[in-house]
C-alpha cells in the first residue's frame, strides 16, 4: 500500500516504529493474509463512480474503501469513531493508505454508505471459504451449529422513542436479554464458520438447524448434526466439541469487541455478522496463511 511521506513520519510515529503495538502486528498479519485483490474484484462492480460533468469529489479507491470498512469492524468502531481514527492515528491512515498532506479524509457518510448499500456480507463469506478449501483449511466433512445473543439497545430514549421492533427478549438462565442471535454453522474438522443466520433472540436455536447444514443431505433426510450439546458422549468430547464451535464468537466478541448490535434491524447487522465471521476466519487461520519466517 502507500508509503508515508515526511508529513506523515511525525516524530512520535518515527520512534514508535522500534515497538510493536499489538494493534500493528495485528495489520501487519491481516496485510498479508487478506486476499485484497479477490474482495477487490467482488465488490467493484458495486462501487459508485463519478458521472462525468457531476460535480463533488471523486469517490474513493474501492480498496481504501474496503480497508477502512475492515478496520472498523477489526476495533469495533462507530462511524464518527473511525473518522476520529484515521485524522488521529497514522497506523489506520497508512493500512487504509492515505495520506493527511495530499489525501481528502473519507467523511462518515462516504464509508458508511459504501458498507451498508450492497449486502456483500455473505458474499465475502462464501469468497473467504472458498480460498481457505482451495488451501486445505476448510474440510466440510461434518457441522457443528451454535447460538449466541447479540444484545441491542434497550432503551427508548431514541428519536422515534422506541425499541427496534425487529429484536424481542429472551430468557438465559435467570437473566433477561434483548437483541438478536447469531446462528452459525461450523466446520467440525477446522472449527472454521460456513454459514450465517440471524434471527430475534427468542428464536430457538434448533429451529435454525437445517439452514446451517451445507451439503449434509442423504436420500431426503438431514445427516446427522451437532448442536454442542452431545447427549451421549462422554463429557471430555462434548467440552471439545463446544470450544470449537465457541471460538468463532469468542474471536468476535472478544478479538474484534462485537457485544452489541450497531444498527437497527436484522438485515443490517446479519451482513454485519457475515462480514466478522468471514474475517474471523481469516484470523483463526492466520499462522498457516502467513508465509513461513527465514
Amino acid at each position: 500500500m502507500l508509503q508515508l511521506s515526511l508529513g506523515e513520519e511525525d516524530f512520535p510515529h518515527h520512534q514508535s516504529k522500534t515497538l510493536k503495538t499489538r494493534k500493528r502486528v495485528f495489520l501487519e498479519q491481516m496485510e498479508q493474509v487478506v486476499p485484497w485483490s479477490d474482495w477487490v474484484a467482488l465488490i467493484a462492480p458495486h462501487a459508485p463512480s463519478k458521472r462525468p460533468g457531476k460535480a463533488g469529489r471523486p469517490p474513493f479507491l474501492v480498496e481504501t474503501m474496503l480497508r477502512i470498512h475492515f478496520l472498523q469492524q477489526w476495533f469495533n468502531l462507530s462511524d464518527s469513531a473511525m473518522e476520529e481514527a484515521l485524522h488521529d492515528m497514522a497506523l489506520f491512515r497508512h493500512f487504509a493508505g492515505l495520506d493527511l498532506t495530499r489525501d481528502n479524509m473519507p467523511i462518515r457518510r462516504r464509508f458508511c454508505g459504501f458498507a451498508k448499500k450492497h449486502d456483500i456480507g455473505s458474499q465475502m463469506l462464501a469468497a473467504v471459504n472458498a480460498r481457505l478449501s482451495e488451501r486445505g483449511l476448510l474440510f466440510k466433512a461434518g457441522t457443528l451449529v451454535d447460538a449466541t445473543i447479540i444484545a441491542a439497545p434497550g432503551s427508548t430514549k431514541n428519536k422515534t422513542g422506541e425499541r427496534d421492533p425487529e429484536m424481542h427478549s429472551t430468557k438465559k438462565g435467570n437473566q433477561w436479554h434483548f437483541g438478536m442471535k447469531a446462528h452459525i454453522g461450523v466446520d467440525a474438522e477446522s472449527g472454521l464458520v460456513h454459514t450465517v443466520v440471524g434471527t430475534a433472540a427468542h428464536v430457538h436455536d434448533v429451529t435454525q438447524a437445517a439452514e446451517l447444514l451445507h451439503g449434509h443431505r442423504q436420500t431426503g433426510k438431514l445427516a446427522n448434526w451437532q448442536t454442542g450439546k452431545l447427549a451421549n458422549r462422554i463429557e471430555t468430547l462434548k467440552a471439545r466439541v463446544r470450544a470449537k464451535v465457541e471460538h468463532p464468537f469468542r474471536v468476535i466478541k472478544r478479538q474484534f469487541g462485537h457485544v452489541k448490535v450497531r444498527y437497527r434491524g436484522l438485515a443490517k447487522n446479519t451482513a454485519q455478522l457475515y462480514t466478522l465471521f468471514a474475517l474471523s476466519n481469516f484470523w483463526m487461520v492466520r499462522g498457516q496463511l502467513l508465509p513461513a519466517k527465514g
